[in-house]
């Protein structure tokens, strides 16, 4: 172990973050719009002891007896006098890869499990993101820091990540969350034959961020931040999102009320496709909350019900989408970034479909559609270029006309810009995905089983893993 992991987690002393560390895995050297890349510095804390406020957030009434994360927080809190977790608590392995706001480390729980556990053999491994305060201070990123961590505290979904502690001290505040030992998708895609995916992957990976992006947009949170390096692979094969801290919250207090919109309602009566179920903008002035039901087939229609193409069914639909949420705030990674973005109109959900479209086009070619030579002329493809397709490798039709519809430079003519994830789960390259039972699905690749000495595994440099 380095010493400098003792120093943090015994006497929170020395650490230096420094955020340019992660770059140099990747061929792709994209950066974000939110602020430069800087390095982190931190002077020695004024005692191990001080007063902490520790959160530990209580395990969801759904959680499973046995689960190892819950079972090790469990474990300190209860042969703690607090009844908390402190930093103290934790022992730091492996710097696992830095961000604008904080690095993240893996960690385990000091205590170790009873022998006599049926469970001692299961390791409970974390990812521990450590933000040095002083500094989100002086750069101002305070309010990102506290966005993520409220969101942390919301989300409830096999597809996100789930808060298990929150840690604040004088120096350092520190989310507690779950490892994955799989890595990110950009690392995993550049191990890939030609550094691309085959389509039944891309498929799989798409079909769980697209439900990901609905629980979040239920929630009334704009996740502006998608592209490969932010979906990791966990044990079992199945992703997870990650870092929210350029997400937009949604201001429950000016909410909308539920809304019941009938699909009929297309502008002019036109007929669309049946995949896609768009009706004309909403005019609130907010978010509209997560229990609104649209029939995904009108039962005034039964000849286009007896019609309906294979896998579109019936009954009613779950719709929920947060579509006038209004940021004017410059944010994302720049080969991701959606027009309205660029062009500073303001912006709201429909980012994050442009996100999916850009996502599915680099699994699926290995690029980015509009990356130019340098970020300017990256920003100015976005806003004026048309969609090109690459002549190789071969992509189905149906792949190609949801990315297209995707990345519609108007946000308002956009795939999903109003009804959301239901739209996009209609498309025909989603055809035979079985939305409800997606966790059961065989995953493309799962990870072996995580040893700390992998880590340290110098056999493949030339491919290393970013675990978060």
């Amino acid at each position: 172990m380095e010493p400098w992991l003792d120093d943090l987690a015994d006497d929170l002393q020395s650490i230096s973050f420094n955020s340019t560390t992660t770059s140099t895995t990747t061929d792709i050297n994209r950066s974000t719009s939110s602020g430069s890349e800087a390095t982190w510095t931190a002077t020695t804390a004024s005692s191990a002891s001080s007063s902490f406020n520790q959160h530990v957030i209580k395990p969801r009434a759904a959680t499973p007896s046995g689960d190892p994360y819950w079972d090790a927080i469990t474990r300190v809190i209860s042969t703690s006098p607090s009844s908390l977790i402190s930093l103290n608590d934790l022992r730091f392995l492996h710097r696992l890869g830095s961000g604008d706001i904080g690095s993240v480390y893996l960690a385990e729980i000091k205590t170790p499990a009873p022998e006599s556990s049926s469970k001692a053999s299961a390791v409970a491994y974390f990812a521990a993101k450590v933000m040095d305060k002083k500094e989100l201070a002086g750069r101002n990123k305070e309010g990102r820091a506290r966005t993520e961590r409220e969101i942390l505290e919301m989300l409830d979904h096999p597809f996100l990540p789930t808060l298990y502690a929150s840690i604040d001290s004088p120096k350092w505040s520190c989310l507690l969350t779950e490892f994955c030992p799989g890595g990110d998708l950009h690392v995993l895609r550049q191990r890939q034959p030609a550094k691309r995916f085959p389509e039944s992957a891309v498929r799989f990976y798409a079909s769980e961020v697209v439900v990901a992006l609905e629980y979040i947009h239920m929630m009334g949170i704009v996740y502006r931040d998608l592209k490969p390096e932010n979906v990791l692979v966990r044990s079992d094969g199945h992703i997870m999102l990650t870092d929210f801290d350029l997400s937009l919250k949604c201001d429950d207090s000016t909410s909308t009320p539920a809304q019941v919109i009938s699909s009929q309602n297309t502008p002019n009566g036109t007929q669309q496709n049946e995949y896609k179920i768009e009706p004309p903008k909403f005019t609130s002035s907010s978010c509209i909350l997560p229990n609104c039901i649209v029939p995904a087939v009108s039962c005034f229609h039964p000849k286009r019900k007896r019609k309906k193409k294979q896998g579109h069914l019936g009954g009613p639909e779950f719709v929920a989408e947060p579509v006038d949420v209004r940021s004017m705030s410059f944010v994302g990674t720049h080969e991701y970034l959606a027009p309205e973005i660029v062009s500073g109109e303001g912006h709201g959900s429909a980012v994050d479909w442009w996100t999916l479209g850009i996502f599915i086009f680099e699994l699926l070619y290995g690029v980015t559609p509009f990356k130019g030579i340098d970020h300017e002329l990256t920003l100015a493809n976005i806003v004026a270029r048309a969609l090109e397709f690459p002549k190789e490798p071969a992509i189905p039709t149906p792949a190609k006309d949801l990315i297209s519809q995707l990345l519609t430079k108007d946000p308002a003519r956009r795939l999903g810009s109003t009804m959301g994830a239901t739209a996009i789960k209609h498309h025909p390259f989603f055809q035979g995905v079985n939305w409800a039972l997606l966790r059961c699905t065989s995953p493309p690749f799962a990870p072996p089983p995580f040893s700390k000495e992998f880590l340290s595994d110098g056999s493949c440099p030339d491919t290393p893993v970013e675990y978060y």
